[in-house]
């Protein structure tokens, strides 16, 4: 029985250690991770953020310039319309001036002369004509001799 005292013991077990030597290494690592995470999401906050503010600035600039363009089109109808009306009003100048002319032939007693084939007219626009009596060549060489 003495040997049996004298031998030695078994040696202790040693798992419990390296488990925990392993279990450091991953909590480490689990802290660096949920670190990482929490930057990450942090991140992407700003991110998000940064992209609403995007939006709603270029949501105002779209308004922005959709009024310009707005107030841009209803300067140019104004303007579009005032042209229309005096290029109305000269119209109406130029064929009120037609006629005044036509008139004052007529009192002239020059549309007589126009029934003359030796007398040339002209036309003043391609619907409506003012004849002007134009005296030919021959009747210029025989007023001059």
């Amino acid at each position: 029985m003495a040997d049996s005292e004298s031998a030695p013991s078994p040696p202790a077990p040693a798992p419990l250690s390296p488990r925990k030597e392993n279990v450091t290494p991953i909590g480490s690592r689990i802290a660096e991770l949920s670190a990482s995470r929490t930057e990450l999401m942090t991140r992407i906050q700003g991110l998000k953020q940064d992209l609403q503010s995007w939006r709603s600035k270029l949501d105002t600039q779209v308004k922005v310039y959709r009024e310009e363009l707005t107030d841009l089109k209803k300067s140019l109808n104004v303007e579009v319309e005032q042209l229309r009306s005096e290029f109305q009003e000269l119209k109406s100048t130029l064929q009120q001036q037609q006629e005044d002319v036509t008139n004052s032939l007529k009192n002239l007693g020059l549309q007589d002369l126009s029934e003359d084939p030796k007398v040339a007219t002209t036309n003043v626009t391609k619907e409506d004509s003012v004849e002007v009596p134009i005296p030919a060549a021959e009747d210029d060489k025989e007023g001059q001799s």
